[in-house]
């Protein structure tokens, strides 16, 4: 980020760890199917922790995309506003990849630079293993999900542009042929 973007679009997740890899796909999703204007960042910034504080700071709006514990199927497209996010307070972290989201909130509020709108939009997972590959009704929710962005962002007067007759191939579920050494 060059620190111009003022709304920043953030995918957590780890991509060896099936349905946890939901963040990215959404992020890999929204640049092959979108083009974004001006002062938009959309970034996968993986498994970041304690470090999510840099990517929030100083942002106008912040969207987050991340798997969610809830009492729901999976695929479930949930939607969170900053408030509902910090009305529990911190949590115990137990986890290097828990993000971390409501004390990063905190310290930029107490530093006066946090963001004014947060939102994460988070996907109940199915299995969150090793692997590279999402289960089905996760993979189904990514359009969904990517939409619900592209969509609060049109709210902000930021609506990104379609682009026609894309698809979402992340790097890291791309086959290499077996006669690639051969």
């Amino acid at each position: 980020m060059s620190g111009l973007e003022k709304v920043r679009v953030l995918g957590l997740g780890n991509v060896l760890m099936g349905d946890d890899a939901l963040g990215p796909w959404v992020i890999e999703d929204l640049l092959a199917r979108w083009e974004f204007p001006q002062g938009v960042s959309v970034v996968d910034v993986g498994t970041p922790g304690l470090d999510l504080t840099p990517y929030l700071a100083d942002a106008e709006a912040v969207f987050l995309v991340d798997t969610v514990k809830a009492d729901a199927p999976p695929g479930t497209l949930k939607v969170y506003s900053r408030g509902q996010l910090l009305s529990r307070g911190p949590q115990p972290r137990v986890s290097p990849h828990d993000p971390g989201l409501a004390e990063a909130l905190f310290s930029l509020d107490f530093a006066g630079c946090a963001p004014k709108e947060v939102t994460l939009v988070g996907v109940v997972p199915g299995k969150v293993e090793k692997g590279v590959t999402l289960t089905a009704a996760v993979r189904a929710a990514v359009p969904a999900a990517s939409e619900e962005i592209a969509g609060r962002l049109g709210w902000l007067g930021l609506r990104p542009a379609r682009r026609p007759g894309t698809k979402t191939e992340p790097w890291w579920e791309v086959r290499i042929p077996e006669t690639a050494c051969a």
